[in-house]
């Protein structure tokens, strides 16, 4: 759920600019998955453009407080959402905690790092959504902490259907600054792409499995 279409925008134009997401249709990338991807985001790129990245934590500063209300603690997906996790806590005065993968093997093998209250509100915020799974992963380790999960916020979503259904059975909110066809909007509104090429972009996001460049 994208909240704000100004916002959505605004906030594709700058991973564009940055080359925090790159579109290649005619020469796609290859995912860890081995799907084949006319897209690739790595919006950990923000945190190194103080500009951007001050943009984004105050974007989802405003729309976490505005769908989710003040929480107890930030919580941040190991490990592309722990650094913007960290400014959005930081920025609203509160305390952070993340989570990892799976538990640690060795210490205390903790997987939720930090200190969290029994019954803490807690809102996490993530980087990307593509099928969900490691998100929701992060939220059922942070309810066997006993947190109290509010919500999701991310930065961009590719809007998967199996995403969407992962979070609808999860019974989980989530909001993202901006999803895959604002991307394709602005991308189409500044000329990065053609009208020929939005034709592949779109056929990708419908069934990202089997979709071959042409």
């Amino acid at each position: 759920m994208v909240l704000d279409n100004e916002t959505a925008k605004k906030t594709a134009e700058l991973l564009l600019q940055i080359n925090a997401i790159k579109l290649s249709p005619e020469s796609p990338f290859t995912w860890a998955s081995g799907w084949k991807s006319p897209i690739y985001c790595d919006n950990r790129l923000i945190l190194s453009f103080p500009p951007i990245r001050n943009f984004v934590r105050e974007q989802m500063a405003r729309q976490l407080e505005e769908e989710f209300g003040k929480p107890g603690a930030i919580a941040g997906v190991a490990t592309g959402a722990i650094g913007i996790g960290m400014l959005v806590a930081e920025y609203m005065g509160l305390p952070f905690v993340y989570v990892r993968p799976q538990a640690k093997k060795h210490g205390r093998q903790n997987q939720v790092e930090g200190f969290l209250e029994p019954g803490q509100n807690v809102v996490v915020i993530e980087d990307l959504i593509s099928t969900g799974k490691s998100s929701l992963n992060a939220v059922k380790a942070l309810k066997d902490a006993g947190a109290n999960v509010k919500g999701m916020i991310a930065i961009f979503t590719y809007g998967f259907d199996t995403s969407i259904e992962n979070f609808e059975k999860a019974g989980l909110k989530l909001c993202t600054l901006s999803d895959y066809p604002s991307l394709l909007e602005q991308a189409l509104d500044t000329s990065y792409i053609s009208g020929k090429e939005i034709e592949a972009l779109v056929s990708w996001q419908n069934n990202p499995a089997e979709w071959t460049a042409e």
